[in-house]
């Protein structure tokens, strides 16, 4: 069996307690990379990973801090390149680190490098890593704003929204009606307004493998959640067309432009944000006016988990 358990030493500095050793070893599940994925595959693989990896850890080596570091200023480097070859300003395009099956302690590297904007798959994942979090913000004086930017579960919503300012991964509106009434409740419950940011997803490549609503259905599905007082849309979100072809991935990101423009020309003025863009694709969606890339790979390096 391999031990997953960090060898600690002594802190070094006031963030980090630094190890000597790499605190995991590549899992054996980098082979479910390789195989056949089913529903199971994907349960087992996800509890396997939370079993064996420590979410809430908090040690890091420095060599693995500065690969981090490293990763967020190329990719930084890389969005505003891309901007400034659109005509944009690279403040124009905010840069989220998607955070699936990092934890704390390279999350908050990233965050030491200049992230300000993360984003979390999972929600038990978000709940494993609150507290630390919270701990190694505080010791910065930082704050950054969480998206939840996987699938989410109607009874996990009233676990992740102490946790998240923005939801990205509203398709339908059952979800925003569940959202809003959980929301509603809480309200009732401690006499505070409380509302949270939302995106409409949307699957402009047509995959069936993707999330989103149908295209042709989201002017309606965004009016009905712009009229919730408990939600504020802010914006779309896709994923790219999963082909070589450029043409088709810039044709899906355009089409999301296209419907933004469409839903702020009628009035709702709130749906600003396009997040379309991860680290293969980021520089044709920022072409095409992305404001929010979603970069996992290029900040990290490759997951040892699915």
């Amino acid at each position: 069996m391999i031990d997953f358990t960090p060898r600690f030493s002594r802190p070094q500095n006031r963030h980090y307690k630094v190890v000597k050793n790499e605190p995991y070893r590549k899992s054996l599940l980098t082979t479910l990379a390789h195989t056949q994925t089913t529903p199971r595959t994907i349960v087992d693989s996800m509890t396997a990973y939370m079993d064996h990896k420590d979410l809430a850890n908090t040690t890091i080596t420095p060599e693995r801090a500065q690969q981090i570091s490293d990763g967020v200023h190329r990719t930084l480097e890389a969005v505003s390149q891309a901007a400034v070859k659109a005509g944009r300003e690279p403040h124009e395009v905010t840069l989220l680190a998607a955070t699936k099956t990092r934890d704390v302690a390279e999350i908050l590297s990233a965050i030491d490098a200049g992230i300000r904007c993360i984003g979390e798959n999972r929600p038990q994942e978000i709940l494993a890593k609150a507290d630390g979090l919270k701990q190694g913000l505080a010791e910065r004086g930082l704050s950054v704003s969480q998206h939840m930017i996987g699938q989410l579960q109607s009874n996990k919503i009233s676990k992740v929204l102490p946790y998240v300012q923005v939801i990205e991964s509203v398709d339908s509106l059952k979800l925003a009606e569940r959202i809003a009434r959980r929301l509603e409740a809480s309200v009732e419950a401690s006499e505070q307004t409380h509302t949270v940011g939302v995106y409409l997803e949307v699957n402009e490549s047509g995959e069936e493998s993707k999330s989103g609503c149908e295209p042709q259905e989201a002017l309606e599905l965004a009016a009905a959640i712009s009229a919730m007082p408990q939600l504020c849309l802010e914006g779309l979100m896709t994923i790219g067309a999963h082909v070589q072809d450029e043409k088709i991935v810039r044709r899906g990101f355009e089409c999301l432009r296209n419907l933004r423009d469409s839903l702020r020309g009628g009035g709702i003025e709130t749906c600003s944000q396009l997040s379309m863009g991860m680290s293969a694709d980021m520089q044709w969606a920022i072409e095409e006016g992305s404001t929010i890339v979603r970069v996992g790979t290029g900040i990290f390096g490759a997951r040892a988990f699915i």
